[in-house]
C-alpha cells in the first residue's frame, strides 16, 4: 500500500517514523543518560539519521538504493552528508526555540518536532537528487 503512495509522502511518512525514534532516543539520552540538552539531540539525530536512510533505502527509493557493500556504505555516507545541511537547519531551529523559547516552544520534545519539520523539504530533495540519484547497475 505505502509503494502506491508518491515518493514525498513515503519520505513523509519514514520522516514520521524517524521523528518517533529521534523522540525516544532524545528521551533516553536526557532522562536515563542524563546528557545535557544539546548532546543529547546529537545523539538522537546519529541514531535518527541511520534509521530514515535504512527505511528509505526501502520504502521511498527501493528502486535507486545502492547494492554490495561499498556501495551501500558510500550510499549511507552521502544521506548523511546530504542530510547535514538539513540536520544544521533542525539543529538551529531546535536550539533557538531551547534557548530562547518561551513555555511549551522550550521543551526539547518541541523543539525537536520544529526542527525536524524544518529540515523535511531540503532534506528529500537532497536524498532524491543526491543520494539515489538513479537505478543501481546490474
Amino acid at each position: 500500500m505505502i509503494a502506491r503512495l508518491p515518493p514525498f509522502l513515503r519520505f513523509a511518512i519514514v520522516g514520521a517514523l524517524g521523528f518517533g525514534v529521534d523522540l525516544a532516543v532524545l528521551w533516553v539520552a536526557l532522562e536515563q543518560l542524563h546528557l545535557g540538552v544539546y548532546a543529547a539531540r546529537l545523539v538522537s539525530f546519529a541514531v535518527t539519521v541511520t534509521f530514515t536512510w535504512a527505511m528509505n533505502r526501502y520504502l521511498t527509493f527501493g528502486d535507486r538504493r545502492a547494492h554490495g557493500l561499498g556501495g551501500v556504505l558510500k550510499e549511507w555516507a552521502r544521506f548523511v552528508a546530504a542530510n547535514a545541511i538539513g540536520l544544521a537547519v533542525n539543529y538551529a531551529v531546535y536550539a533557538a526555540l531551547v534557548g530562547w523559547g518561551t513555555g511549551w516552544l522550550a521543551s526539547p520534545y518541541v523543539a525537536a518536532g520544529c526542527g525536524s519539520i524544518a529540515g523535511l523539504v531540503f532534506n528529500y530533495a537532497a536524498s532524491s537528487r543526491l543520494v539515489f540519484r538513479s537505478a543501481p547497475k546490474t
